[in-house]
């Protein structure tokens, strides 16, 4: 989905055959102004579950979608890649992730364990799997900055599995120097209006509001300055 093209050109001038005649300024201008190749887009990767995908709604309803949209709306030259895919576990997001780092990302989103923690997982080993992509990813690229967005388990996992739980993420935020979204579905979770039927996946509105909240997280990452 990638929308980013570069253009490499070399032109050569060389003077009139058999003239010797030197290149006027006004040719060296042109020549100048088609070698410059436009600025290369910065590419911001969310490597998640349903709720990166948007489950139950249009593709350009899900917040990843939403943020372009923001960053459109600035002119900035950063491209979204929504990699999201419904019913992903941390297992499946190692296996996945060398196939998504082809797109190359500087900045990148892991919005994943969500599915670990409703199938009840251990939680060492979902923290291992998510310790892992990113560790690929920074090999990948050393320069990649991270952002890690938390997520939480419904009471009925127990006390000291949902505790257990949410500590991942500030963990792995901190081990990896990664910004922390402290929960990715603050003031959506739990909201009936802002939820579809099923209670966990979000609405648009919801999924704007996710969008408007992980702004502020991912803004400076970007240069961008509104």
């Amino acid at each position: 989905m990638a929308r980013l093209s570069l253009l490499g050109l070399m032109v050569v001038v060389t003077g009139w055959m058999g003239c010797g005649q030197a290149t006027e300024p006004s040719q060296k201008k042109e020549v100048a102004e088609t070698n410059s190749a436009p600025a290369a887009r910065k590419k911001l990767v969310f490597f998640g579950n349903s709720l990166t995908a948007g489950y139950g709604l249009d593709p350009e309803e899900a917040f990843p979608a939403r943020t372009q949209a923001k960053i459109d709306s600035l002119a900035l030259q950063v491209e979204v890649i929504n990699a999201g895919l419904s019913g992903e576990t941390s297992a499946g997001g190692l296996t996945r992730i060398d196939w998504i780092l082809q797109q190359e990302p500087d900045v990148f989103v892991l919005e994943l364990g969500a599915n670990d923690g409703l199938r009840g997982i251990p939680v060492a080993e979902t923290k291992k799997n998510l310790q892992g992509i990113l560790d690929k990813v920074k090999k990948a690229n050393p320069a990649v900055k991270l952002v890690i967005a938390g997520m939480m388990v419904p009471p009925n996992m127990g006390p000291a599995y949902a505790r257990d739980f949410q500590a991942i993420y500030p963990e792995l935020a901190k081990n990896n120097k990664a910004v922390l979204i402290p929960f990715l579905l603050e003031g959506v979770a739990g909201e009936p209006r802002l939820n579809l039927a099923d209670g966990i996946h979000p609405t648009a509105e919801g999924h704007q509001m996710v969008a408007n909240a992980i702004w502020s997280y991912i803004q400076p990452l970007l240069g961008a300055g509104g």
